[in-house]
């Protein structure tokens, strides 16, 4: 909550002006006066509540839950009682007011709806005590959790922290990277996971603005240089393609979009392709209206559509999406593919019927909404699946809340195969996932007694990697059980936790083995086992609020390892977290490490992170681990800063993935640019061709963020090479 003063004319006019557009947007939603009434009453009740009370932008703090209402009802189609629980979510934390006089006035739902917000916002909102242990962790399990009662209050904690995230240039900076890191761990991938494509997008186009605000802007600027150049072209695309469905009789709308920017660039970061290599930077989307034709299904009229559009235009078959057929796990369907324009340049249709739309822009929201009309009702939609799943996984006394985190984030951010049973039932998996993940996700029996498998009748090890389309059976004993090497290469959440269930049987004997290969470990370095090496491998390995043979077990049955023991165990100084920490070579202590994750390099945006004994581990602030990391143990965040002087003389290992065109003198010329030309020292050159395309990469040394750049900048103007970026080693 901000500080006290006395609100000016003008700021009675905006907090007038912003309600008057929410109240506008909640009539839409409102399905009587009496509804509307109860909204207006929210606002008095809460406007008077925060009245004088201002953000840290300076602004009235009631827009902050005005702004939250209006996410509530516009982008993600909440009804009246989740606009009122908007209105007054920060009320009851913020105000002498208790739950039971929200319960008094605005009736039970609202008030258990203001009472989970408020729970969840009592820790998450909390400043950073270094006593609070991964209270993040504690406090995702609270928002999962009020999945058990009402997943209204997730939704409107999302549109809290989409609000947050747009005012979030008012927040000191380590403040920020707990928040953009924690939103991109957990907030982004629910919202994906939950269908609100609006939110998602709008959070990950933040995330990047302030990670990565360089490459933000030169995005952003070659979308809008582009809108501008093809506009006229996309017009001209659009055309033929209103006549012919009018024609055909359809009822319909055609959107025009431009790819976000957050999407350009990790498409550009994961593909190492340059902007105008992106395929897909421009859609048009066909809403079409699916009741209209009794003689057709939805899904009949998008292959109808299709059909029509495709004898105008040609299109790329490899990029084709039916997820009218098989819809995402999130309830997304639609039909995609690409089409040549006239003018020589893809662009990707997307075609959906109405329902479709609302559910793709507003998600479970719009899903369950559907399904209550009487759409879908016979179908097991895979949310509704992953909510039980969700509530499973809580409710097991197990599960602390850091596993719990990992396993939520795990089945978040997955992708997902196909493959099938031996009598040829189709079943789903993670991507990645190997035949003994299959057998636990067949049975936890069926994991346990697994010695082998056949893939398309090929007998392979239980290790084997699945792709989509395999058909697979499990070869089963029954005097197996599960090994302590399984744990090596099952991806899968849920076979890990049934090996580690299996191997508990065994609990004394893995802790008598932890613990002596502890031991072992530390007399190698010159230490023993006292309680400050155990408090601090504790930490180090997130095993908060046991006992040590919890440790010792995770360490005896590899669940845990210590590799970089040494390095886990230095003793340093601590430092002030609200103060600069310094990256400089005149730091003879050696206080910091370079973490070899994302191998950071003079010059470019990092932050840090203190580990137990005082150790600053840096990561460039886009690295996955350090938004893991942050979104775990928000008060380790550490603000670090490069001593430019002090580091002008050291270099930097990177490595450049290159990709093109093989011609007679390629490898020779990258050379002599790379060392001769720019005198940089090469540590692996791994470049091969085959079938006239060449592809490797080249790991050198290089003095700062500059200088990288600036080699990837000419690699690319070497004739025939077609892509250059920078990978992790």
């Amino acid at each position: 909550m901000g500080k006290i003063s006395q609100f000016t004319q003008a700021d009675y006019e905006v907090i007038a002006r912003d309600y008057a557009d929410l109240k506008e947007a909640a009539r839409k939603r409102c399905s009587s006066l009496e509804e509307l009434d109860m909204v207006q009453k929210a606002f008095e009740f809460a406007n008077e509540a925060h009245k004088g009370v201002r953000r840290r932008s300076g602004e009235p703090y009631i827009l902050h839950p005005i702004a939250v209402a209006k996410i509530v009802v516009s982008n993600i189609g909440l009804g009246y009682k989740s606009i009122i629980a908007a209105l007054l979510h920060d009320v009851v934390e913020d105000t002498d007011y208790t739950v039971d006089d929200i319960k008094n006035l605005f009736g039970e739902k609202v008030a258990t709806l203001v009472d989970g917000l408020t729970k969840i916002k009592t820790v998450l909102d909390n400043e950073d005590k270094a006593e609070l242990k991964s209270m993040q962790a504690e406090n995702f399990k609270r928002i999962l959790l009020t999945l058990n009662d009402d997943v209204r209050v997730v939704l409107i904690k999302l549109a809290d922290r989409l609000h947050n995230c747009r005012t979030i240039e008012f927040m000191p900076e380590h403040k920020r990277d707990k928040i953009l890191s924690e939103t991109m761990f957990v907030f982004i991938p629910l919202a994906h996971r939950l269908g609100l494509y609006s939110v998602k997008s709008e959070m990950e186009d933040i995330w990047l603005r302030y990670k990565e605000p360089e490459a933000f802007n030169q995005i952003t600027e070659q979308i809008n240089r582009n809108v501008i150049d093809r506009d006229k072209e996309i017009n001209e695309f659009i055309e033929p393609i209103d006549k012919a469905l009018k024609a055909a009789g359809f009822k319909f709308e055609i959107r025009k979009r431009v790819k976000t920017p957050y999407s350009i660039w990790k498409k550009m970061k994961t593909k190492g392709v340059t902007f105008e290599q992106i395929f897909d930077l421009y859609a048009v989307r066909i809403i079409f209206d699916g009741q209209l034709n009794a003689n057709e299904t939805e899904r009949d009229q998008c292959y109808h559509i299709f059909s029509i559009i495709t004898s105008i235009y040609n299109y790329k078959h490899d990029r084709m999406r039916d997820w009218v057929n098989s819809p995402k796990n999130n309830g997304y369907e639609a039909l995609h593919c690409t089409l040549m324009s006239h003018n020589g340049y893809w662009v990707e249709v997307q075609i959906r019927s109405r329902r479709m739309n609302e559910i793709a822009e507003k998600g479970i929201a719009a899903h369950w909404a559907y399904k209550k009309d009487g759409f879908m009702a016979d179908k097991a939609n895979e949310m509704d699946k992953w909510i039980s799943k969700v509530k499973d996984i809580l409710v097991n006394p197990d599960v602390n809340a850091l596993e719990l985190l990992d396993i939520i984030h795990e089945d978040l951010v997955k992708s997902e195969i196909l493959v099938f049973t031996p009598k040829g039932e189709q079943k789903s998996i993670e991507k990645g996932a190997t035949a003994l993940d299959f057998a636990y996700a067949i049975h936890s029996h069926i994991g346990n007694k697994a010695i082998a498998a056949k893939v398309n009748l090929r007998l392979v090890p239980l290790s084997y990697v699945l792709k989509t389309g395999d058909q697979v059976e499990i070869i089963t004993a029954e005097k197996e059980t599960p090994k302590r090497e399984w744990l090596q290469f099952v991806k899968s959440s849920r076979a890990r936790k049934a090996i580690l269930d299996q191997i508990k049987s065994e609990r004394h004997t893995y802790i008598r083995i932890g613990k002596k290969m502890l031991e072992k470990r530390l007399e190698e370095i010159g230490k023993t086992l006292n309680d400050k090496v155990i408090n601090s491998l504790m930490e180090e390995f997130e095993i908060f609020d046991s006992k040590p043979q919890d440790m010792y077990f995770k360490i005896g049955c590899g669940a845990v390892s210590l590799d970089g023991l040494e390095d886990m165990l230095k003793k340093y100084h601590g430092i002030n977290r609200e103060s600069y920490f310094v990256i400089s070579n005149s730091d003879v202590n050696h206080k910091y490490i370079l973490a070899t994750c994302c191998t950071p390099i003079l010059g470019e945006s990092v932050v840090g992170f203190k580990s137990s004994d005082g150790t600053i581990t840096v990561h460039t602030r886009t690295c996955t681990n350090a938004n893991n990391l942050a979104a775990k143990f928000g008060d380790k965040i550490v603000t670090v800063k490069w001593d430019l002087d002090s580091n002008k003389t050291s270099s930097y290992l990177a490595r450049i993935s290159l990709k093109g065109t093989d011609r007679v003198g390629m490898i020779n010329d990258i050379t002599r640019l790379t060392s001769k030309d720019l005198n940089v020292n090469i540590r692996r050159f791994n470049l091969g061709a085959e079938d006239g395309i060449f592809d490797g990469f080249i790991d050198l040394y290089v003095h700062d963020i500059d200088d990288l750049e600036n080699l990837i900048m000419k690699l690319k103007n070497i004739k025939g090479i077609e892509s250059v970026a920078r990978t992790e080693l």
